[in-house]
């Protein structure tokens, strides 16, 4: 049977915002904040953890800070019906940060973050044009990038109810 996580509320986007900001928040200070008891604070961390809404906790290292100086987007195309075996084959790949099957002109965009250039040629022209599955590549440098938390992206705090979300029809 397949049971759909309930949808989150207002309490639930506050904590949410709260962590996306402050990760290593205490479950009592989130909830203090989103204005809530601790024994709701600890039910609704516990529920978001348990429905994978929150699917753990990580450090947000600086790829610079670390020597990954070269950032790519790598497009490929490849055999039909090789997707899924090929995903996971890149997706193990040295310097490979995300993979994305897509639609359209190519079957895969990779973010792919190395030292140099050196290890960039290695990725593209050795490890993934050595597949017999790929058919093709195109890569494209990273010149800068923006990065925000998911919870900035999709805007987890909540929207008051004085604030309509559409204008009215009239």
């Amino acid at each position: 049977m397949d049971v759909s996580p309930r949808p989150l509320d207002d309490v639930d986007r506050r904590m949410l915002s709260i962590l996306v900001d402050e990760g290593r928040a205490s479950v009592n200070e989130v909830a203090a904040r989103a204005g809530v008891s601790r024994a709701t604070g600890y039910a609704r961390y516990d529920r978001l953890m348990a429905d994978r809404v929150i699917c753990g906790f990580r450090a947000d290292v600086d790829p610079h800070a670390i020597g990954l100086d070269i950032a790519a987007m790598i497009m490929i195309n490849v055999e039909q019906g090789s997707w899924p075996a090929t995903r996971d084959k890149v997706s193990r790949l040295p310097g490979v940060e995300y993979v994305a099957v897509t639609s359209g002109e190519f079957d895969f965009v990779l973010l792919v973050r190395v030292p140099d250039i050196a290890a960039l040629r290695d990725v593209v022209l050795y490890r993934l044009q050595g597949m017999p599955e790929v058919r093709s590549t195109h890569t494209v440098f990273v010149l800068d990038e923006e990065r925000r938390p998911i919870g900035s992206a999709y805007h987890l705090e909540p929207v008051s109810p004085e604030v309509p979300c559409r204008p009215a029809r009239g």
